[in-house]
């Protein structure tokens, strides 16, 4: 079986499965924002959302990924965006406070449930890998990109410009 690849600091690691493509329906996942209230996929229903999802928003491309889609949020009010690390629900409160984020959701994954729901789990990093989803509010992806050098930001443009057609 070939396994999907991405790099990280040059070093090639799998994927724990295929990850979702454009035309799937988000999966049931569950994950815990920062105030420890569970968020499942229901949840996210409804309304079209932007899927964030990073390896530790403690680290420079993850603070910078997510600092510049909380500065977007609010231009797509009627977008939900979530951004999602398996960072503890503490780190990210306290990474949220200090970068006074409040536009997105930030959500801990700490339990693995988003990841090997979505298989975006890297097993060999213990972490999840970058990457954005655009789901519409019946959970059907119209947007993806599993960006291939984890270290590397993602396409910021193609996302947003994903949620024009919600306008």
């Amino acid at each position: 079986m070939f396994a999907v690849q991405v790099l990280f600091h040059d070093q090639k690691l799998d994927l724990v499965g295929e990850p979702l493509k454009d035309g799937d329906v988000l999966p049931k996942f569950k994950v815990f924002t920062t105030h420890d209230e569970k968020l499942k996929t229901k949840d996210l229903l409804g309304k079209p959302v932007l899927i964030s999802v990073m390896p530790d928003i403690d680290t420079r491309v993850c603070s910078i990924q997510t600092r510049k889609f909380n500065q977007q949020a609010d231009q797509y009010p009627h977008v939900q965006f979530l951004a999602v690390s398996n960072n503890s629900i503490a780190d990210q409160a306290g990474w949220c406070a200090k970068e006074g984020v409040k536009n997105l959701t930030v959500v801990s994954d700490e339990e693995l449930s988003f990841g090997y729901a979505t298989n975006l789990y890297l097993p060999n990093n213990g972490t999840l890998t970058r990457a954005i989803y655009v789901a519409d509010a019946a959970g059907k992806i119209v947007y993806h990109e599993i960006v291939p050098d984890v270290s590397h930001e993602p396409n910021y443009v193609a996302a947003l410009d994903a949620l024009k057609q919600f306008e």
